[in-house]
């Protein structure tokens, strides 16, 4: 080998390392009274910074979901083929209870044992939608009690069990939900598939779907028109005595990211489904799910941010430039600490809302009203914010960091899905608006907690009275929704950091989202701030 195919100045693979040794991800889990799960989670961490665990989402990426409709000698099958891969993906979330098993979990805090376990089991997110999807199926379920006593004990099982028999024979299953159509997508009231009662008690369900995640799950929640309006229905993959249900694969969709995830286009043929919930109460049941599967948009949108900026990081110690290690030049530290405070102000903020969505799920009225409207809006900007956070961390490896060989381009490609699903950008500030607007006092439970942050900081006292103003007219509301939800979320972070962070990382965010001290790009900060310590954090992953 000649010299000029030395291999120099290259960082090593960010391997043996614990994912889960993220100190805003820590201290928040401690707070939110999980500190008991921790163990676990580092257990999940540690397998998560595995060279083995890297290649098992590498390969089931690469290698993406097959579709057959017919098998060998032509009867119809509607199977998706999955590699091994995948499946251990899958076994793993299972196993340490990152799908459903909170349910079944009494213990206060076992919902933000899970968020923090679903964050750091962060080698492929494909296999996370139907993992997230079971753990949203549980409380619209609940509105059938019937059929959540059936379902339930298999869907917070922690064995995984693959493949499609009937649901009762089964060791642990996985659930999905099917609810957009092609002439609708967020207007699901513009659906057409239609559920026509039996004498049995069943429904016939006919129709379409222009999205169905993880189309080999157990069981689906769907939406169709019932003679009493839109409803929420079960269909299982296979019915009672093994018969499979005619739900019919048309094909999967050809996806910019999220590709170890089928997502699949759906015909019901006269398939056969159990009510959910009341006729024409469709929308009210399925918003159980919903409200679970965005927080898990946010928990993603925050595990991608951390894992990006850790990548970084790791690149930036060990690569030198101008005579240098990249972490020791002035303007790359302004951007890993720009990122690190993204990457905090995400989790701290996804932290509360867990811990929120703990205490809710238990009855409490004052943390279910908080969620409500602070989930919203948080779902809208974390989103929004992660994909431009990844594309800078991936900028930190200049040429490298667009290379799919590196694991940079792949979360790049998969943060955009987070703000799409469960309502893009336009519908969840929307959904804001309308939670403010319906349940009043959602906006009083956000205030009170924006209050306990004041006399912190001037700056976040003066943005929280900004906010306030900015409320005090509804006059063009709609056109101003963006705008409010974004200042809303910024409130909420700010008001978790100035309480809990450190007091360099809530300085900064001060500084620059609430004073505007800030340029348009990651990278921007304003001298005069201790970057040390924040960046202490981010390498504290490497």
């Amino acid at each position: 080998m000649t010299t000029t195919h030395e291999v120099l100045n290259q960082a090593p693979p960010l391997e043996g390392h614990d994912t889960a040794h993220d100190p805003a991800l820590l201290e928040g889990v401690e707070r939110e009274g999980a500190g008991w799960a921790l163990d676990e989670i580092h257990d999940l961490g540690r397998l998560a910074g595995t060279a083995e665990a890297r290649e098992w989402g590498r390969l089931a990426e690469r290698v993406p979901p097959r579709l057959h409709t017919h098998d060998r000698y032509g009867h119809r099958v509607d199977e998706v083929e999955y590699v091994p891969a995948y499946h251990r993906l899958m076994e793993t979330a299972v196993t340490h209870g990152v799908h459903a098993a909170p349910w079944a979990d009494d213990r206060p805090g076992a919902h933000v044992a899970r968020a923090a376990k679903f964050m750091v089991w962060s080698v492929d997110a494909g296999h996370g939608c139907p993992v997230s999807m079971t753990y949203a199926a549980v409380p619209a379920l609940r509105h059938a009690p019937e059929l959540a006593a059936r379902f339930e004990p298999l869907l917070t099982s922690r064995e995984y069990d693959p493949g499609l028999r009937d649901p009762a024979t089964k060791r642990g299953l996985v659930a999905g939900m099917s609810m957009t159509e092609k002439q609708g997508g967020s207007d699901v009231r513009a659906n057409t598939t239609t559920a026509t009662p039996r004498p049995d008690g069943t429904y016939e369900v006919v129709g379409h779907k222009w999205f169905t995640s993880a189309p080999m799950s157990d069981l689906f929640l769907t939406l169709a028109q019932a003679p009493g309006g839109l409803s929420c229905f079960a269909l299982p993959r296979v019915l009672p005595g093994g018969e499979r249900n005619p739900i019919r694969f048309m094909r999967l969709k050809d996806k910019l990211g999220n590709r170890s995830n089928a997502s699949s286009e759906i015909e019901y043929d006269h398939a056969t489904g159990w009510l959910v919930g009341e006729e024409g109460a469709g929308v009210r049941t399925i918003v159980e799910m919903v409200n679970m599967t965005r927080l898990d948009c946010v928990i993603g949108s925050a595990s991608g941010m951390r894992t990006a900026l850790v990548l970084a990081t790791n690149h930036a110690r060990h690569r030198r430039a101008f005579g240098k290690a990249l972490l020791d030049q002035p303007l790359m530290r302004n951007v890993l600490a720009d990122l690190t405070i993204e990457s905090e102000a995400a989790t701290t903020a996804m932290l509360r809302l867990a811990g929120a969505n703990d205490r809710a799920v238990r009855g409490d009225e004052g943390e279910s009203a908080l969620r409500r409207l602070a989930l919203a809006v948080t779902k809208y900007a974390v989103c929004k914010r992660a994909p431009m956070a990844a594309g800078e961390a991936l900028e930190c490896l200049g040429g490298n960091g667009y290379v799919e060989d590196f694991d940079l381009a792949r979360i790049y490609r998969e943060l955009p899905l987070l703000s799409i699903w469960e309502g893009s950008g336009n519908v969840a500030a929307l959904d804001a608006l309308r939670a403010m607007a319906r349940e009043p006092h959602t906006v009083d439970a956000f205030f009170a907690e924006a209050e306990l942050a004041v006399g912190a900081d001037r700056r976040y006292d003066e943005a929280l009275a900004r906010l306030k103003k900015e409320l005090t007219s509804f006059d063009d509301i709609e056109l101003r929704a963006r705008r409010v939800v974004e200042q809303l979320a910024l409130v909420f972070q700010g008001s978790q950091l100035v309480r809990h962070a450190p007091t360099a990382v809530a300085d900064a965010f001060c500084a620059t989202r609430l004073a505007g001290d800030w340029g348009h790009a990651f990278g921007t900060l304003p001298a005069g701030l201790d970057l040390d310590p924040i960046l202490e954090r981010a390498a504290s992953g490497v």
